[in-house]
Parts: C-alpha cells; structure tokens; sequence
C-alpha cells in the first residue's frame, strides 16, 4: 500500500536540496505551452515527484526551482512538450542529505 504524502512534506522535503540556477537560455527543462494546451491526460503533472507542473489560467507553468532532475515528465510525455536536457557543469540540483 503507497503512502501519500501531505501536499507540504513535499515542499519541506525539497527544502533540504540546494539548487543552482542557470540563466533562462540554458534552462534544463522546457515545454511548449501550445502543445501542453492540447494534452489529452497531463501525465507530467502526475509522475513529478516534485510537483513542479501546474495549470495557471488554464495554462501549463514549469516551476524548475524545485525540480530534482529526474527526467520522468520527459519519459512521460508522449505529446512532444517537454525538452529535457542534463543541466551545464556546476549547475542544477545538488542533494545535501540522501
């Protein structure tokens, strides 16, 4: 039997990772609003273990700063939105504790 956790554990969890950001242009994941717009089924939104997809005024938003570079929405997506690229030397997701 899974265990869910509560929306905020999540978030609290995340708080122990440190991310470093790279400029827009080299952002290590993208997606195509246009193309999110039409998903059937918005898997991204279920398999991120980050919660890092979310739908603002009926839009698709990417929200990097908490993602852990795991690559699933990527594996998910079989729409073609996602572009999915390993972040540039000494940027991204550096875990502190596990």
């Amino acid at each position: 039997m899974a265990v869910k956790l509560k929306d905020d554990d999540v978030k609290t969890k995340l708080a122990s990772t440190e991310f470093v950001f790279d400029a827009d242009e080299y952002a290590h994941i993208t997606i195509n609003e246009e193309i999110c717009e039409r998903c059937p089924h918005r898997l991204c939104m279920v398999v991120c273990p980050a919660e890092c997809y979310e739908l603002v005024e009926g839009k698709m938003k990417f929200h990097a700063h908490d993602c852990v570079e795991c690559g699933s929405c990527f594996l998910a997506c079989d729409q073609g939105s996602v572009s999915w690229n390993h972040p540039r030397g000494s940027f991204g997701v550096k875990y502190l504790y596990g």
